[in-house]
């Protein structure tokens, strides 16, 4: 009468199976370890893995197992003590040219990593990581935006016939000196044709000109401020997000501040490098009537030309005025060039990006144009015996090569070393630029102490809650209490693995759903072992009373999981942050514990009393 298929024990054995593996690598924990990569993308070598041997021995740092891949070098230590000391030495040894960062990596072994069985990936409040809070400089917001339109006064005064003196940025507002007051008055009318919602234009007269002072309309400031705002929020989100950091938190902060938030990293360094690991290009013209050489010798750079430095430190002379740069950028793709086999990145232009291109190239047939490769590398700086944030520029010619016909809208920037830099350049430039340059102003590492504080007391209150439960089942259903336990105990196993296996972040919020999840996983049994009980007060054979027991409790526990089931739905899908994590596990909670306490006990109950032909009595 209630003898379980062998389909469903044999469904039932495979999903504990395949639950108990890939929650089997959270019992082992992590390493410290120190992660080794290229600064710029390069794939590594094996003998770096012998520089790293002769750093650590020099140093007199034991270390465990080296891991080595093209893309990072990982090794692992016993204690956290040898871990920072092998990262100072490491990075006194390798320079700027590489990345040493403090890590932790999983001890899981290797014939489970093998089959895809991974440690759950924990959050900041849990794992640790660093807290940032970044200040956008809305000045420099205001300033950037005066410099665009100085380059879009003169295309517009150009392309109307204009003629002026100059065209430049006055403290908060910019100044056209016109020579005429005929050519202010055209010049007056042309603006406002193109730019007349955004600018506030003011006439007065100058010495020997005729000028015209154009300011930010106020309203037009305002949402231009809060656009950069949005703008960096995207941008940061984007490159965090393409550079593999786990569950980052980034979102606005008042009016002018950003809060970032990266689990898991360890040094504040390597959390620096990724949310200000900003790169864009500038397209100029090289200046072929001067010698870069004596430019450099003498230090006289000649009017209108800045001094750079290509790849390998050569000196080159190019035009201050830029032709495009990152901000006119729509679409990047990494490649290779057909001809040459060597890495590339396909750039597309916006609207005006592409016709000053245009017409560029259109006139420079035969010249050659160079691509400058801008990146701000963060850096702390001690002043006054305190670390000090800041970022320093740096600007190298990649490429500068001839202008063989005029081109515009989609072209190709060639020079880059490696097919991986080819990629992370397109991926930051697809990310877009900063609308305005940020300022950390708050710095805070949450320590892997704190961190396994909230570890432990969240494990305690699942333990306490657990162990409660199994006395209290045990006592009250005695031999049905015991197969109950049985199904909590796995039911706990199916969350992790489903945890780990779906690489959902579990924070503190979702332990929380964990322990809810326990008191609602046992309160099935409750219902059915009630209902059982009840069936055998109104006479029915214990047979019989088992299986009237699931059946008619089905429909009662299906609906209060269901209803449960939505409200987590709506919480994961309208919540944030906290919310999602709690909504999360208590999901993945519902749906474990209706398995393991329908389907999982009947099986066990049915091992139990399903072969016996008669059975005076039950255990309940």
């Amino acid at each position: 009468m209630n003898r379980f298929p062998p389909w469903k024990y044999a469904l039932l054995i495979i999903i504990l199976g395949l639950g108990l593996v890939y929650a089997l690598p959270n019992l082992f924990g992590e390493d410290p370890a120190v992660q080794v990569s290229s600064t710029r993308g390069f794939e590594l070598q094996p003998q770096i893995t012998d520089r790293v041997e002769n750093a650590l021995s020099t140093a007199n740092v034991e270390y465990g197992a080296a891991e080595f891949s093209p893309q990072r070098l990982m090794i692992r230590f016993d204690n956290t003590e040898r871990q920072l000391r092998a990262a100072d030495a490491l990075r006194e040894s390798f320079g700027e040219d590489y990345v040493v960062a403090l890590n932790l990596a999983p001890a899981t072994p290797g014939w489970l990593s093998a089959l895809g069985a991974e440690p759950m990936v924990l959050g900041l409040d849990l794992q640790g990581g660093v807290h940032f809070l970044m200040q956008v400089d809305m000045d420099a917001a205001r300033t950037q935006q005066l410099e665009s339109y100085v380059s879009d006064l003169r295309n517009i005064l150009r392309d109307a016939g204009i003629r002026y003196r100059s065209v430049r940025v006055d403290r908060e507002s910019v100044v056209a000196e016109l020579r005429s007051t005929e050519d202010r008055s055209e010049a007056r009318e042309a603006i406002e044709r193109e730019l007349g919602t955004e600018l506030v234009i003011e006439s007065f007269d100058g010495s020997q000109t005729q000028n015209l002072r154009l300011t930010i309309e106020e309203d037009y400031l305002q949402e231009l401020q809060s656009n950069a705002l949005r703008q960096n929020i995207t941008t940061l989100r984007n490159r965090v997000n393409e550079l593999g950091v786990a569950e980052p938190v980034i979102q606005q902060q008042g009016s002018n501040r950003i809060v970032v938030q990266l689990p898991g990293v360890q040094d504040t360094a390597e959390a620096k490098r990724v949310i200000g690991a900003t790169a864009t290009v500038e397209y100029r013209a090289v200046d072929e009537q001067n010698d870069p050489y004596e430019a450099e010798r003498t230090g006289r750079v000649p009017p209108g030309s800045k001094l750079y430095y290509d790849r390998n430190e050569q000196p080159i002379l190019l035009s201050r005025e830029v032709i495009a740069s990152g901000d006119n950028l729509i679409g990047a793709a990494a490649g290779f060039d057909q001809q040459s086999g060597q890495p590339n990145v396909v750039v597309t232009l916006d609207g005006v990006g592409a016709r000053r291109m245009l017409e560029h190239t259109s006139e420079n047939v035969g010249n050659r144009m160079a691509v400058v490769f801008i990146e701000h590398r963060p850096e702390t700086r001690m002043v006054d015996g305190e670390e000090v944030p800041t970022t320093r520029r740096v600007e190298e010619v990649i490429s500068a090569a001839v202008t063989r016909e005029p081109f515009g809208k989609r072209f190709q920037t060639t020079g880059l070393g490696s097919a991986t830099e080819a990629a992370q350049l397109a991926m930051l430039l697809r990310a877009g630029a900063l609308a305005a340059p940020m300022q950390i102003i708050e710095e805070r590492t949450v320590g892997p102490s704190l961190g396994q504080d909230n570890i432990d007391q969240g494990f305690q209150s699942v333990v306490i809650g657990f162990a409660l439960v199994l006395v209290l089942m045990a006592v009250y259903y005695r031999v049905f209490g015991l197969v109950a336990n049985l199904a909590l105990t796995a039911n706990l196993v199916l969350i992790v693995a489903l945890l780990s296996m779906l690489g959902a972040t579990l924070t503190l919020p979702g332990i929380a759903g964990i322990v809810l999840t326990v008191g609602m996983a046992v309160d099935a049994n409750v219902l059915i072992f009630e209902r059982i009980r009840e069936e055998l007060r109104n006479g029915n054979t214990p047979q019989a009373s088992i299986r009237a027991g699931y059946e008619k409790a089905f429909s009662t526990i299906a609906d209060a999981n269901v209803t449960t089931l939505i409200a987590a739905v709506v919480l994961f899908m309208f919540g944030t942050g906290p919310i999602k994590g709690f909504a999360v596990t208590l999901s993945l909670g519902i749906v474990t514990s209706m398995f393991t306490a329908i389907l999982g006990t009947r099986g066990v109950i049915s091992l139990i009393y399903g072969g016996r032909k008669r059975v005076k009595s039950l255990t309940i």
